[in-house]
This record gives structure tokens, sequence and C-alpha cells, in this order.
């Protein structure tokens, strides 16, 4: 998970009958038009500073915004209670197309898509079944995160010096499992021997527990954590600063963090599918009800290589790979069954419950 942007300060606006903070913004160039195009975003709890997937989705939201003189605005929910009252707020505000961040939100948009039928919506990490959304109104969009789990995977395998690695989830779901196994497997194609430490944080916003349970990791023997858990992974990588081992960041380029201590980032272009997706939304396009996946075929995932940390060597390698996933040549697993398929008994994630 980039260039580094300044940090947006977040108010809570005058008058709203909400918890969350948010951020209303104009089309480029100054106030916009009445009749501009609006969009409105609903952050999960991690919110838009947490350097990781909803900092990305704004990044993308502003892209769209200055590139097309539209409005673009979001809210920020401080908990799970926000999500409907937030999404209430977009739509008596009359905005065009209203998205969520995360997986954590995929009730409230089933319930908003069915309460109003004319409002267009999409979410980021979620797949709806057609008969939950009967009104053809909310968008899914989905990545091959398992993808560029996987390339980070293979670069920790190759370059680890303890044969041990680390990883940190977030919440227990399908998304979550796919950055696991991803990652997994990847580290076990670049090497079979190496130990890989595991667990769910259970959060995507304590940056607490992402160092403690890097620091119980360093402790361990290992040298490399990567971290799925959003704001909770920062932890983690400010405890590879302090101990001067390394982390890889996710969704976003987080080696601005720590650029001597983030050796890589797993992509998650949340932004990219952010601005296609408004973009389809504004010209008329999008197929309301559809699910959009974002892989590396498409540039919706990838990795990063800024800082220089990583030998030319492997990056051949890693592209190479690269080449043959898009191909279909390398298999990557997306669940712990097919994981368990690949290399059998080395699965170490607690079991995620149905």
């Amino acid at each position: 998970m980039k260039k580094i942007l300044p940090i947006l300060m977040v108010c809570a606006a005058a008058g709203l009958a909400f918890a969350g903070g948010s951020k209303q913004d104009s089309g480029k160039g100054g106030a916009s038009s009445a009749s501009a195009f609006k969009v409105g975003l609903v952050t999960d709890v991690g919110g838009v500073n947490d350097q990781s997937f909803n900092q990305s989705a704004w990044i993308g939201l502003q892209r769209f915004r200055d590139a097309t003189g539209s409005q673009a605005s979001y809210i920020e929910s401080k908990d799970e209670s926000n999500y409907a009252p937030n999404i209430n707020t977009f739509v008596d505000g009359k905005n065009n197309f209203i998205w969520g961040v995360g997986f954590m939100l995929a009730d409230a948009f089933e319930k908003a898509g069915k309460d109003y039928p004319t409002q267009q919506f999409a979410i980021i990490d979620y797949a709806y079944d057609p008969a939950q959304i009967p009104n053809k109104n909310v968008t899914g969009v989905i990545f091959a995160q398992e993808e560029c789990s996987f390339l980070v995977g293979y670069i920790a395998g190759k370059m680890t010096k303890t044969g041990k690695v680390g990883h940190i989830n977030g919440v227990p779901s399908p998304t979550m499992e796919n950055f696991a196994v991803g990652y997994f497997a990847g580290v076990l194609t670049a090497n079979p021997d190496v130990q890989i430490l595991g667990q769910y944080s259970g959060s995507f916003s304590d940056p607490a527990a992402g160092k403690n349970i890097a620091n119980q990791y360093y402790a361990e023997g290992a040298d490399i954590i990567y971290s799925a858990a959003g704001a909770t992974g920062n932890g983690a990588i400010e405890a590879a600063k302090e101990q001067n081992k390394w982390a890889i960041g996710v969704d976003m380029d987080q080696n601005h963090i720590a650029p001597n201590n983030v050796l890589t980032s797993a992509l998650k272009r949340v932004d990219n599918a952010i601005y296609d997706v408004s973009e389809q939304a504004r010209q008329g396009t999008l197929k309301g009800g559809s699910t959009l996946r974002y892989n590396l075929k498409n540039n919706g995932v990838g990795y990063a290589t800024t800082g220089s940390h990583i030998p030319q060597e492997v990056i051949n390698q890693v592209e190479s790979i690269k080449a043959k996933i898009i191909s279909g040549e390398q298999k990557v697993p997306a669940t712990a069954a097919d994981l368990e398929a690949m290399f059998p008994g080395r699965y170490t994630m607690p079991v995620m419950a149905n």
C-alpha cells in the first residue's frame, strides 16, 4: 500500500445528525455548480488517515473530483453504529453516488440498497448475491488481494535471514483469509522451509495491538512481518522501526512511514477502483448490481519497490512470477482449503469462523 499526501484535517460538520467526522470538497477550481455530479464516501472505523485502504479510497475520489469537476466528500465512521446514519446523510444530501469502504459496511449498504431503490451505491471488498440486492443498485468491488500478498510473501521468503517471518491479519472474513493464504503461499513457494507466524489481531484500528504482536514475533525470531490489518498494521511498522527489522506494508505504498524498515508493500489499488467506478457512474455506463474484480491483470493489485531494498535478482524473479500469475501458469490460493491442497499441513492461521 505511494506518494505522501498531506494529512487531511477532519472536522465535524455542524448540524449533521451523525457521530462520524466529515469532509466536504468542491470540484476542481473552487465551488462547483449545483448540477455537478456528487459522490460521497463512508469510511469504516479506520478513518481516512489510516495510511491504508480508507486513505487510498479518499485519494482516488479526490483524483476523480479534480479530473471531472465533480463534488466529493467523506464521512468517517467512529464505530459500526455510524454506518447507517452516515449513509442516510449522503442520501439526504442528494449525492448521485455513495461509496462504502470495507466489508464491515456490507449489511448497512444492503439495507440502504433496499430502502433507497433509485440511489446508486458501491462498496469496496464485498460481493453480494444477486438476491440480496433486488433493485440492482449496489455495485460490489473486490480485489485479488491474494495475488499481491503472494508477491510480497515471495519476497519475504527469499529475503529472510532467520528462516522465520510473520503475518498480522485484521478481522476474520473471506477478504482477510485471501491476504493470509496468498502471503503464506508466496513465502512457501520461495522457500518451503521458512516458518510463518500468523494470527488475527481482531481490529483494523488498533496500532497498539499491531505493535504488540509484531514485538512478540520479533522476539520469537521473525525478521520480516507483513500486516494486512489497516491502521493496526501501522503499529507493526513502528515496531519494525524501533527494532530495525523489516515490515511489509499493505494497500498503499507505506515506505514513507519508515523508509529504512518497510521492505515492500502489497498494493491494493482501491484508489484506481474508486476512480474507475465513479467515472462509470458519472457517465451512466455502470451496470448496477454487478461485481467488479481488480487483479494483477488490470492493475488492481501489485507490489512496491520504493526504497530500493529488494535485490534486483529477487525483483526479476517476482516479475517472472507476476507474469505467470497473469497468464494463469502460476496458481495462487485464495482460501485455506486451496492453500492446504498446495502445502499440506503448513497452514497455521486460526480457522475463520463461518
